[in-house]
């Protein structure tokens, strides 16, 4: 049975692209579209679609409201069309935290020729949409503050954390760098998400966190305490410098189609730093990631695999298992607490 789609855009032309991309897939059904929130929720009622699109910025209300109240009284995978701007960032950012599976870039008005790779994408996040694991919104938990019992100035510099993640990743990295102690090794990661994104991410994610988290600019010495996001255009990867590491930013080639790509820095981080690495996967579509982790393992680093029952889509942990990648499994709530009992 085709997956039934409502898009909800205050825009004819998205409206009438975005009918055009997903009506081509045999799998995929347009069951309506809707100009605005108020009507949306009408056609909810009657079209009871399987997922919903939907602009990050609506007409007469509030989006974020009404997509609160939508989560309330109809629980349904949601794929936020998102403004590549500073705004857009944000307010997609805060749907993410109330509930929406994923995101997609809305094209720039002067590229309405849409590439076959865009389309695809498109279709791709709302088959996985469909099957998401939908999130509850959950209060931010309390930042920890607690020094790490055990570890010394000379073991946070000579370890070095490593995380990826995609779909669902956003609020599952936060969920882990909220409950780590300032006092922890360095940390590097990627999260599939646009150039526009990643800037109001990494500001996000230090506003909550006892850690400093900073959008990596390449050349930074990799600091205990402190974490470096993979900005939406590059690559990144560490490299060995002195007694520590830097960061370094490529514009190689996309991998898995995706730059920047976990399996990237994963393969750095195992080249550069062997067994003094930690790895982490988080939730995410496709397979990225696996290869390098398994990389990383070879070269004596301990892996942690998020668990299905926890992941948005259990895609990029499942792939880093099943090629042995992984040396143990744990729910998202639990990862903090073995990566600080990884670090004793």
């Amino acid at each position: 049975m085709a997956i039934k789609v409502l898009i909800v855009d205050d825009s004819a032309l998205m409206r009438r692209l975005l009918t055009e991309i997903i009506a081509s897939a045999p799998d995929l059904e347009v069951v309506g579209s809707a100009p605005d929130a108020f009507t949306a929720r009408e056609m909810i009622k009657t079209l009871n679609p399987d997922v919903l699109t939907r602009d990050v910025e609506m007409p007469k209300r509030n989006g974020l409201e009404v997509h609160e109240q939508v989560m309330k009284w109809r629980p349904m995978p949601v794929v936020m069309i998102s403004s590549l701007t500073e705004r857009g960032s944000e307010v997609t950012l805060k749907a993410l935290e109330l509930g929406a599976v994923d995101y997609i870039a809305k094209p720039r008005a002067e590229n309405m020729v849409l590439s076959p790779l865009y389309a695809e994408e498109v279709r791709e996040k709302i088959r996985a949409a469909k099957s998401a694991h939908l999130r509850r919104p959950a209060a931010v938990p309390p930042r920890a503050e607690a020094p790490l019992p055990g570890v010394t100035g000379r073991a946070l510099t000579e370890r070095l954390i490593a995380i990826g993640a995609s779909t669902g990743g956003t609020e599952a990295i936060k969920d882990v760098l909220v409950r780590l102690p300032k006092e922890v090794p360095g940390i590097v990661m990627v999260q599939h998400m646009p150039e526009s994104f990643t800037p109001s991410f990494a500001k996000r994610l230090d506003s909550l966190c006892a850690l400093t988290v900073i959008e990596a600019r390449g050349g930074e010495r990799i600091q205990p305490g402190h974490a470096y996001l993979a900005p939406g255009h590059s690559h990144l990867l560490v490299k060995k410098s002195g007694g520590g590491w830097v960061t370094e930013l490529s514009q190689a080639e996309p991998v898995n189609r995706h730059r920047p790509s976990v399996d990237v820095l994963f393969y750095s981080v195992a080249q550069e730093v062997g067994k003094n690495a930690i790895g982490v996967i988080l939730t995410g579509m496709g397979k990225d990631g696996a290869q390098g982790m398994l990389a990383m393992r070879k070269a004596g680093a301990w892996n942690i695999g998020q668990d299905q029952a926890s992941c948005v889509v259990y895609g990029m942990p499942r792939e880093a298992a099943a090629v042995g990648a992984v040396d143990e499994v744990a729910s998202l709530n639990d990862i903090p607490a073995r990566l600080l009992a990884r670090l004793k």
